[in-house]
């Protein structure tokens, strides 16, 4: 492939973008103290969460995003398919984050159609740490990048979790793992409540329990909001694709939550 008089032998959309046309790649030019000025105004989403289930692994997170103590919007999306095999929830400065959300998606889109297969499992989560590490520079002036990927691997066949640091630096998680504001509170619930090995439906139902305790806990985690009929977003990533589970479904199984710890309150 010919760009600008010189060969590119690479199959990445993003060394593409920032070598011929490198205005057009995301960035963001701050003076020194604008993180702290920005921190209140900026809209962050919260808490997302991933577990591994017997058919692979689930994906969710709530739909509350914050700016400061202000509501900034109820219904975002947080959870994102990234290619027919893995997904990616986002935490941290919105706009940031949605952005790469979606470039991920081309990337892995772009490579696909050069080289004429999918991107293993590892591949892509090295992809996305270097897309990370690319923001490192936004993230020092407040607009940190944290999402949680997950995929299913074709080779092992079994859903894998991989969180990450602000450097790029990612980690894989064995059974399950939470982010954002609500992070440590989701974790702490799963801590309790989570199962090597559960179906579907119980999967479901310990990843809406964690959503639960942590907007329980912590004022920037959106739970449900019933009168408005805003639930959280989950996906199901298994060797089949990635499948989201309806609204009908999820507001069943929350309702059989709330009779269940009613039902411990008035024991």
């Amino acid at each position: 492939m010919r760009f600008g008089g010189v060969r590119y032998e690479g199959s990445s959309f993003l060394e593409l973008l920032m070598r011929e046309h490198g205005e057009l790649a995301p960035r963001i030019d701050l003076a020194p103290d604008a993180g702290a000025r920005l921190s209140g105004s900026i809209p962050h989403g919260t808490t997302v969460v991933s577990l591994k289930y017997a058919d692979g692994a689930l994906i969710a997170g709530d739909r509350l995003a914050t700016e400061g103590y202000q509501v900034a919007m109820r219904t975002i999306e947080k959870v994102f398919k990234t290619d027919e095999h893995s997904a990616m929830a986002i935490a941290g400065a919105a706009g940031p984050c949605v952005e790469m959300a979606r470039l991920f998606r081309i990337e892995l889109e772009h490579y696909e159609k050069l080289e004429g297969v999918e991107l293993d499992l590892e591949g892509k989560a090295n992809k996305l740490g270097q897309m990370i590490r690319q923001n490192l520079p936004m993230a020092m002036q407040g607009l940190v990048v944290v999402p949680l990927f997950t995929g299913y691997d074709l080779k092992q066949s079994s859903g894998r979790i991989f969180k990450y640091d602000v450097t790029g630096g990612h980690y894989e998680e064995i059974d399950y793992y939470a982010i954002g504001s609500g992070g440590k509170d989701a974790r702490s619930s799963l801590k309790k409540l989570y199962k090597q090995g559960a179906s579907e439906e119980s999967a479901v139902r310990m990843v809406l329990e964690a959503l639960f305790d942590a907007a329980d806990e912590d004022r920037g985690t959106g739970g449900v909001d019933t009168i408005r009929g805003i639930y959280p977003t989950i996906k199901l990533v298994t060797r089949k694709g990635i499948t989201d589970i309806g609204q009908d479904c999820i507001k069943a199984a929350f309702a059989e939550i709330v009779k269940a710890r009613q039902a411990e309150e008035a024991a």
